[in-house]
């Protein structure tokens, strides 16, 4: 027995010793493995907006979003986007796409460190430029405000909507999330993600006094949100809400056509 003990307990510490270095390095480095920005130059990014028929707003030395370089007349709204984890506001033009032939005037924020901007994304700093965006949106455009939040995006939509700055007349969710730090520990409980993940983004504390209503989009494939993570902030939700279900899609596979009926029945709903 005690040659096995000798023979075993360096192992285990060893592997012990291991794991805990992970641990350490998915701690400092889980920023970068949450967060993926595509970065442009300033001057590569007004090359691009120009070959999608988009312009920076409010800027081009400012680029908190894009607008559709066609401006909306007698708009019923601003439609304000906070997109994904991945990419950048570039590559989110199907919200302009869809929602301006509605009549609503359309702007997909960009986050610090994404696309042009500086900075670097962390849930304080996306959470406190998406609160100044918002402001800037109403300052220029006026009400009502709708916010959208794709994925990532929501945790950021529903900062805003916590922080009571701003007022916001309702809310589009798009594979949404209950907890960051639930969905984390869904994938990465190996690595004891819940307890060390720093960017939790708790959506149901933050969006479950919001009055307004709320439209929901699930992918019922979706590989990267389990279901029961958007259907627990759902459940949570006070407002009036509603729910979109597309059976044969996955997270990165909705069905984001602009001739979709979907844009115009979510926007019927939360503009009522």
């Amino acid at each position: 027995m005690v040659k096995i003990q000798r023979y075993f307990l360096p192992r285990v510490m060893t592997l012990l010793v291991i794991y805990l270095l992970i641990l350490l390095a998915v701690f400092l480095l889980q920023r970068n493995m949450m967060y993926f920005p595509a970065r442009f130059t300033p001057e590569r990014q007004q090359e691009l907006s120009a070959a999608l028929n988009l312009q920076t707003w409010p800027s081009a030395s400012e680029p908190r979003g894009m607008l559709g370089r066609m401006p909306v007349v007698d708009a019923k709204g601003t439609v304000l986007v906070f997109h994904g984890n991945a990419g950048s506001a570039l590559h989110r033009s199907y919200f302009i796409d869809g929602l301006q032939p509605l009549g609503y005037r359309v702007i997909v924020a960009e986050y610090p460190g994404y696309g042009a901007r500086t900075g670097k994304p962390s849930e304080a700093a996306l959470i406190e430029d998406g609160i100044a965006t918002a402001k800037m949106a109403l300052d220029e455009f006026k009400q009502p405000l709708f916010l959208c939040g794709e994925s990532l995006g929501s945790g950021v939509v529903a900062g805003i909507v916590a922080s009571g700055e701003v007022p916001v007349k309702g809310l589009l969710l798009i594979t949404p999330f209950d907890a960051m730090d639930k969905v984390a520990q869904h994938h990465y409980w190996f690595f004891l993600a819940r307890w060390l993940l720093r960017d939790k983004y708790d959506n149901v504390a933050r969006l479950r006094e919001f009055p307004g209503s709320n439209a929901m989009l699930l992918a019922e494939r979706d590989e990267v949100i389990p279901n029961r993570r958007s259907m627990v902030l759902f459940d949570a939700l006070a407002g009036q809400k509603k729910l979109w279900r597309f059976e044969q899609a996955g997270h990165n596979s909705l069905p984001m056509e602009p001739w979709r009926p979907w844009w115009r029945e979510v926007m019927g709903f939360i503009d009522y």
